[in-house]
């Protein structure tokens, strides 16, 4: 099997130019937590509860817990469950998990695709770039708001 470089997909979909971050997350109101958690030891479960706190509208998805909530907020089964438009998906998965989540962002019309540390799969974030969302990788918003 072939080597893979180091990923690029941290340096390309990142804070160039300065600030692209902070208007993305000025702009996006409906986030998608993809690998949503309701262990509070969990960073997921941390920075879900910490976006609906600045005012986001979250919801979270996980097959296991759907149709429950977790601290209020609704979780659904996937991304082509949630009833209204998603400005953002932000995934805490694993990073072969990505190129599906991307397909799935791309079907329901996502505006952004953004990655937590340490998820990064070159080809799923040019997948998304290619298909018009606007990338983000290996970077949390709730650090990036602190």
């Amino acid at each position: 099997m072939a080597q893979h470089s180091p990923p690029t997909s941290p340096d390309q979909f990142g804070d160039n130019p300065k600030g692209r971050i902070a208007d993305i997350l000025r702009r996006v109101k409906t986030i998608a937590i993809v690998g949503a958690s309701n262990n509070p030891a969990r960073p997921s479960y941390r920075v879900m509860l910490f976006l609906k706190a600045r005012g986001y509208d979250v919801i979270a998805v996980n097959p296991g817990l759907d149709g429950g909530d977790i601290d209020g907020i609704p979780v659904v089964a996937d991304l082509h469950a949630i009833d209204r438009p998603i400005d953002m998906v932000d995934v805490f998965r694993a990073s072969s998990a990505l190129p599906q989540i991307v397909e799935d962002a791309i079907r329901v019309k996502a505006k952004v695709l953004w990655t937590q540390l340490n998820v990064m799969h070159d080809d799923a974030a040019l997948r998304a770039h290619n298909a018009g969302l606007e990338v983000v990788v290996n970077h949390c918003p709730k650090i990036e708001l602190s």
